[in-house]
């Protein structure tokens, strides 16, 4: 992983607040400090070698392909989602949890054509043929359609890996997660199980610095392997390239010859007399 996690950034960040003594999770002790004021405080250094593994593994998924959903429908973590996840081309839910999401991800799938459909019906002039309330109705549903699936529309089969943002909030998600297999990646503070996690981020996950500064180096990671992945395409895109002109060199230089011979002139011999 290219960008380098600074713990003071961190600490500026203030990532390293955890909840009050008193909401914690004794499963969080590993990646605990001290305690300050009633208040737990998060080992930085913990988290800074946290985030390289998480990034690594992040860049991985994401140089294979496959999408990574990012999860987050706090006030304060959903803007930075979007706007983060959406930075590097991936789907974000940042609206309330449709239930099934993933797990009845078919019916899913069909209320995003549902979309589709509707936007193909307003190109076509279907649209007009409509009453007055059925174009309000349509309108409506389009419009609700979009707030809560419009980031994942381009999301065709399920994601690769999850990203959450309090894995407490987003406890449905985790479940339907955990049922597929699918690796799940979080911002876990002091007051979560981290067992419900593969790959842990300790880190407060109230305040809007914190999260900022966790997606940054998360996406940079995500950003990498897309990278990785376009060079390769492209190397693999010259190669073949390559090959076809190797295959196609033979038959140009059998046609540069055919036409370059002189034709061969056949002399009728004249009798004598």
């Amino acid at each position: 992983m290219a960008n380098n996690i600074e713990v003071k950034d961190l600490l500026e960040a203030g990532v390293h607040f955890g909840h009050m003594t008193r909401k914690w999770d004794p499963n969080m002790a590993p990646y605990i400090y001290m305690e300050r004021n009633g208040i737990h405080i998060i080992n930085l250094y913990k988290t800074a070698a946290k985030i390289e593994e998480a990034g690594n593994a992040l860049q991985k998924i994401a140089a294979s392909g496959r999408k990574i959903l990012f999860v987050a429908t706090k006030k304060q973590a959903k803007d930075i989602v979007a706007e983060k996840a959406g930075a590097v081309n991936m789907p974000y839910i940042t609206e309330r949890w449709p239930g099934g999401m993933l797990t009845n991800f078919v019916t899913i799938r069909k209320a995003v054509k549902k979309m589709s459909t509707i936007d193909r019906m307003k190109k076509d002039g279907t649209f007009m043929t409509l009453s007055k309330k059925e174009r309000l109705q349509v309108d409506r549903l389009r419009a609700k359609l979009e707030k809560n699936l419009g980031s994942i529309s381009d999301m065709t089969r399920l994601p690769g890996a999850l990203f959450v943002v309090d894995i407490k909030r987003e406890h449905i998600a985790i479940k339907e997660a955990q049922k597929l297999n699918i690796p799940i990646f979080a911002m876990v503070d002091t007051n979560s199980d981290p067992r419900q996690v593969d790959f842990v981020i300790p880190a407060n996950d109230d305040a809007s610095k914190s999260i900022s500064k966790i997606l940054t180096h998360v996406t940079e990671s995500v950003a990498e392997g897309l990278s990785e992945r376009k060079a390769e395409k492209d190397s693999k895109k010259a190669e073949d390239t390559k090959e076809v002109e190797k295959a196609e060199a033979p038959k140009a230089e059998a046609k540069t010859t055919e036409v370059a011979a002189p034709e061969a002139k056949t002399e009728t011999p004249t009798e004598e007399k």
